[in-house]
């Protein structure tokens, strides 16, 4: 299965273009961005458990990335709340389920080699540090070689001078609306810009984003 698997290329997902795929096991859904391979494969997406719903014991072969958006993630090591980001390196394993229901925005087999912190942050108790312009607030969440993640949140009004990604960027919106001159994404909207990807961005209302950048290089 190919899904957006031109990673040469720009791709903006917003939230009314995707549909919810049911997984292998009863009660779990996804909203697929993209993908290399088939079960097993090089994959983002939004992830839906309902409540009560779990999904069998795995072991990640190429690590697994994810934040909680809604509810509450659980597995056999403990229980993640709104705003919990977690990396599980490759080989672990574990037995997710939600018992209230929830939603995640997921990763998988995106680990470089070498690349084996097991991470577990509460973003929301965590400390902002200020960005690149005024308005522009920066949670650093992951670094390993050129590769960067964080939380990135944008006051009203607030604006980026232009800048390029070298060795691309994802940007996930998490809350408000991010824009630069291409568009605005809604919260929920996915974009992925490939190695060397241009843009200036903003936000006129403020918005809170995941950002992942350097991981794309060609």
């Amino acid at each position: 299965m190919l899904i957006n698997a031109d990673f040469s290329t720009r791709v903006v997902l917003r939230p009314d273009e995707l549909s919810w795929i049911p997984s292998p096991m009863s009660g779990v859904e996804r909203k697929m961005l993209d993908r290399v391979g088939d079960e097993v494969a090089r994959a983002t997406s939004v992830v839906r458990y309902a409540p009560n719903s779990h999904f069998s014991a795995h072991a990640h072969g190429g690590g697994e990335e994810f934040l909680v958006l809604e509810g509450v993630f659980s597995d056999e090591h403990g229980d993640y709340p709104p705003g919990t980001y977690v990396r599980n390196p490759v080989g672990s394993c574990h037995t997710p389920h939600s018992d209230g229901g929830c939603t995640l925005f997921v990763k998988l087999h995106q680990f470089q080699e070498g690349d084996a912190v097991h991470k577990v942050i509460d973003t929301q108790a965590a400390h902002y540090q200020a960005g690149s312009a005024p308005g522009i607030w920066v949670l650093p969440l992951h670094e390993f070689g050129a590769e960067r993640v964080a939380l990135v949140r944008w006051a009203p009004g607030s604006s980026s001078p232009r800048h390029r990604h070298r060795g691309g960027v994802e940007v996930f919106v998490l809350e408000g609306v991010f824009q630069d001159e291409h568009g605005h994404y809604p919260s929920g909207s996915w974009i992925r810009g490939p190695d060397g990807w241009e843009h200036t961005p903003f936000s006129g209302t403020g918005c809170l984003c995941y950002l992942k950048s350097g991981h794309l290089a060609t």
